[in-house]
């Protein structure tokens, strides 16, 4: 005899918990920041252009690549909200782990791109406009700045904004660069400085980045998030009264933000009412953040359990 118990997706007062964090007015936050962003793109490339400088037109081609980064996160967030079907039963949530990954991968490829520009300018440094280039990098720092902090109060609960907030830090850290780099141009001249800022840069990025890539990867294999101990969840479930074993724990990521566990456990006198698995759907969302629950209550194991 097996009985089986679903939170069901649907039913609001389930997402209540784990998920007041997620501000609802993401719509604006993503608007406010591609508009700005796109605005400067614009600015950048046609002052790039009237200063000659090559610095500045491949600072506007990689902002370019911010605006793609924010619309890409923005969809996923939006595709995640779309109801499931028979087709796709868990709808689009999966979107959202992805978009964190090609983020990653985006951002990653700009700056081996940039690094490998530096590289070749470092035999043969360039004369710039230092004030033309510190004048919109300092228009970069403030633009890319507000967009991320915009994000970062959500950064640390979902990987999607995560890869946002990275995208937006990186570009602020980016300008900061070129401002410095203006800077001592103007005041000392060193053409050389250009290119082993962009290099610094480059590398601080790429480490700050390779957290995000392993994460998003590791979800889209179907890992245990981060913000769950696996062994901590079974040691609960052990605890419960009348249950013996509990066998076939899967849990994992349904979005960047929300998170199912399916389980069965062993219980020689099974409950008679669904007061046990209240409770515990309960706990497993107040104590774990886990809110999709599949659990399935057996008097005796299967003769192929697997562990």
């Amino acid at each position: 005899m097996s009985s089986h118990h679903h939170s069901h997706d649907c039913n609001v007062s389930n997402h209540t918990h784990h998920h007041s964090h997620a501000p609802t007015n993401y719509g604006h936050i993503f608007a406010i920041g591609i508009s700005l962003n796109i605005a400067f793109v614009i600015i950048e490339a046609i002052l790039g252009w009237q200063a000659q400088s090559l610095a500045l037109m491949a600072d506007a081609g990689h902002n370019l690549s911010d605006v793609l980064a924010l619309l890409l996160a923005w969809s996923a967030l939006w595709l995640g909200k779309k109801q499931g079907n028979d087709y796709r039963t868990y709808g689009w949530r999966r979107a959202s782990v992805l978009a964190a990954l090609i983020n990653a991968m985006l951002l990653l490829i700009a700056m081996g791109a940039m690094a490998w520009e530096a590289i070749g300018r470092l035999h043969q440094p360039n004369p710039i406009n230092g004030m033309m280039m510190i004048w919109v990098a300092s228009i970069g720092v403030v633009i890319n700045g507000v967009t991320a902090w915009l994000f970062m109060r959500d950064s640390q609960h979902d990987i999607n904004i995560k890869g946002a907030f990275l995208h937006m830090a990186a570009d602020a850290l980016v300008s900061l660069g070129v401002i410095i780099t203006g800077l001592l141009y103007v005041f000392y001249g060193w053409a050389w400085l250009d290119p082993v800022m962009s290099l610094l840069i480059a590398g601080v990025i790429i480490i700050g980045t390779w957290g995000l890539l392993k994460q998003s990867l590791h979800l889209s294999l179907d890992g245990v998030p981060e913000s769950v101990e696996l062994d901590k969840v079974r040691h609960y479930l052990l605890s419960l009264p009348k249950v013996t074993a509990a066998h076939d724990l899967h849990i994992w990521a349904l979005s960047s933000s929300e998170i199912a566990l399916t389980v069965q456990l062993i219980m020689p006198t099974p409950p008679n009412n669904d007061e046990f698995l209240q409770e515990l759907t309960h706990k497993l969302s107040h104590d774990f953040g886990i809110n999709h629950t599949t659990i399935q209550i057996m008097r005796q194991p299967l003769n192929k359990a697997c562990y």
